[in-house]
């Protein structure tokens, strides 16, 4: 395998290590928060992207967001599963990527979240970049590094 370059890790297109949209799990707007709940629980992530049906990123819904809208006063309200819209709950401010982003950029947005969504120029969900993608890419150009005698920061 190549040796990477503190210059290779600061080209890398973002687009190398998403995962495209045809293979992310995610809800419609106007979805109720039963299938969201349902999707979420039956693949195992916490959060998902929220699309209309043009395929534009509206939001993300989380099972931490449907159950807090769903926890009453005294008793679960599981009726509001089903009256209740994707929409209504979903959260519409999050950092976002576009497919022309760089690296560095990826890495500082993701600090605080466990994907970012990508979308093109006209705003089309492209797919997600999950932190675990840039880490294991920034994990590989370092241990490179470290396996040098001499490593100058």
């Amino acid at each position: 395998m190549k040796k990477l370059t503190i210059d290779d890790v600061l080209k890398k297109d973002i687009m190398d290590l998403i995962i495209s949209s045809d293979q992310v799990a995610h809800v419609q707007v106007d979805n109720p928060l039963e299938h969201a709940l349902l999707v979420l629980v039956k693949t195992g992530y916490s959060a998902i992207p929220v699309l209309d049906s043009s395929y534009k990123l509206r939001g993300i819904v989380s099972k931490t967001l449907i159950l807090d809208f769903i926890f009453g006063i005294e008793r679960i309200e599981f009726e509001k599963l089903s009256d209740h819209q994707v929409s209504e709950v979903m959260k519409t401010s999050m950092p976002i990527l576009k497919t022309n982003d760089d690296f560095l950029k990826a890495v500082k947005l993701s600090i605080d979240e466990t994907f970012l969504c990508v979308e093109d120029q006209d705003n089309i969900f492209q797919g997600i970049l999950p932190r675990s993608a840039l880490l294991k890419f920034l994990n590989h150009f370092l241990r490179d590094k470290s396996t040098k005698k001499s490593v100058s920061l």
